[in-house]
Formats: C-alpha cells, sequence, structure tokens
C-alpha cells in the first residue's frame, strides 16, 4: 500500500473516533433548553467527521486516482531519503514544542517564536521581514481570540502577568 493511503488509514481511525465521540457522547450533557435547538455544539464535529471519513475513504480505497501508474510528482515511498525528511521532522518538533510552551511562555510569545522559528526551517530568510510580521500576526490573532470572541488567552508568561 502507498504512503498516502497508510498516512489516510491513519487519519481515518482518528476522524472514526473523533465521529464516535461527536455523534454519541458531546451531546449527553446539554441542558434541556438546548435540546430543541437545531444546532447544537456537536454539529459542527460531526459534519466534520462525516466529511473527514469520506475523504479518507476515498484515499484509502485509490477511488481519487484515474490510472494506477505513480506520475512523477507522487510521494514515492522507497525513496524517502530524497525528500526534505530534516525539515518536516523539525517543523514536527516545532509544532510539539509550541503545544508545550503555549500556556508557560503565553500566547503572544508562543505563537511570534513558532511562526519565525518555522518559516526560517522552512528556508525563509528575510527576517527584517518575518519577525514583525509574525509578530503581527500573534498580536491581530490574540485580539480577534481576547477581545472580539471574548474567549481568554493568556497573552504573556505567568512571571509578567502575576509580578511574581
Amino acid at each position: 500500500m502507498a504512503l498516502d493511503r497508510w498516512v489516510a488509514l491513519v487519519i481515518l481511525l482518528i476522524c472514526m473516533v473523533y465521529g464516535y465521540t461527536a455523534f454519541f457522547m458531546m451531546d449527553g450533557a446539554l441542558p434541556p433548553f438546548m435540546q430543541r435547538n437545531p444546532i447544537w455544539p456537536s454539529t459542527f464535529p460531526k459534519v466534520l467527521s462525516v466529511l473527514a471519513i469520506i475523504t479518507a475513504l476515498i484515499i484509502v480505497l485509490g477511488l481519487e486516482k484515474g490510472a494506477a501508474e505513480p506520475k512523477p510528482m507522487d510521494i514515492n515511498y522507497r525513496r524517502l531519503t530524497d525528500y526534505k525528511l530534516g525539515q518536516a521532522l523539525a517543523l514536527l518538533g516545532i509544532m510539539v514544542a509550541y503545544a508545550l510552551l503555549l500556556r508557560p511562555a503565553g500566547f503572544l510569545i508562543a505563537t511570534s517564536g513558532f511562526l519565525i522559528i518555522g518559516a526560517a526551517v522552512l528556508g525563509e530568510r528575510k527576517f527584517q521581514y518575518l519577525v514583525p510580521i509574525a509578530i503581527m500576526a500573534a498580536a491581530g490573532i490574540w485580539y480577534l481570540v481576547q477581545e472580539v470572541l471574548g474567549i481568554f488567552l493568556r497573552p504573556w508568561p505567568f512571571f509578567l502577568t502575576t509580578g511574581g
């Protein structure tokens, strides 16, 4: 089985667990007044899981491919060493570090750092543009989430906000 089908199989399994949670576990704790609403908090996860399961099944079954011959631009799992695995693994490591540092470092520092380091790993070298754009993007997202949506998102580390 090709690499894209293995990845689709893993995504299919994850989406099936996500769909099971959305269909059978999320709506149990709804208050009675919300049970009469046409749209519940689980509506989007249900739609998302069904669409993702359908898409993953199409890839696993190979229905998206017209011919059995691999095209030159397809991923060849036998030649994985020809791809830029170092960049991909570094980016995955940066994502894990971002998730671990989000609370202790605060949203603005963690997000700006993730954007700057991630872009540098992917090859961006114009830091005079990269740094201000990453900081403005992180600040803009924080403003939208905090002020517009009203969801609390700690912008700075604990030691800068609590004084100790």
